[in-house]
């Protein structure tokens, strides 16, 4: 199984002029904007460990997920949430030749947690032994900032503070404060079936 993220959230989309508001940096000064870069990177890998520890994407983007074999013949659950589009569906060989599937041959089964994709009618397409199965998909819950529930802003918010305040310690696993695991808590999926997928 190989999940690769193909969009990144554009700069323009990130608060960072209200995070460090949240910070409470100075203001006023001739080089306000020097630790704009900064915060937005402390920012973003605030949203990209609260994105890993739930599965759950904040701000729009496109992926694409490359499986060896279904879990199940008519449905596959999909790594993250929430999914938007399923924008196309691919057939690889051993021979590394791909065919596009008709998107009439399955459809997006949308769930907060745990969408999937299903058969329109029935089985996916089958895999080719030694082949794969290329999925490419649209997640998150919006392109605007404002489209993120209010908790996980918050989570990403507090984690990225973290961050930035322990950004001078060395050698220490600054870790996820107790504050943050409580604000993401409910987005986690349990997953309490091992899965063949690959």
């Amino acid at each position: 199984m190989l999940l690769v993220e193909q969009t990144t959230v554009p700069g323009a989309v990130l608060p960072v002029a209200q995070l460090k508001d949240h910070m409470l940096l100075g203001t006023g000064f001739a080089d306000d904007g020097a630790q704009d870069l900064l915060v937005e990177n402390y920012l973003r890998a605030a949203i990209a460990a609260i994105e890993a520890r739930t599965g759950k994407v904040l701000v729009t983007k496109s992926y694409s997920w490359t499986l060896t074999v279904w879990r199940e013949a008519c449905r596959q659950p999909l790594p993250l949430a929430p999914v938007s589009t399923l924008d196309a569906v691919r057939l690889v060989d051993r021979l590394d030749q791909s065919s596009v599937v008709d998107p009439a041959n399955y459809r997006l089964m949308v769930d907060d947690h745990r969408p999937a994709i299903v058969g329109a009618a029935g089985n996916l397409p089958s895999i080719a032994m030694g082949g794969t199965v290329e999925i490419d998909l649209t997640a998150g819950y919006g392109p605007a900032w404002d489209d993120v529930p209010v908790d996980l802003a918050q989570a990403a918010f507090l984690l990225a503070t973290h961050y930035y305040e322990n950004r001078n310690v060395a050698g220490q696993d600054v870790g996820i404060p107790m504050g943050v695991t409580v604000l993401i808590e409910r987005y986690r999926s349990l997953r309490i079936l091992g899965g063949s997928a690959r």
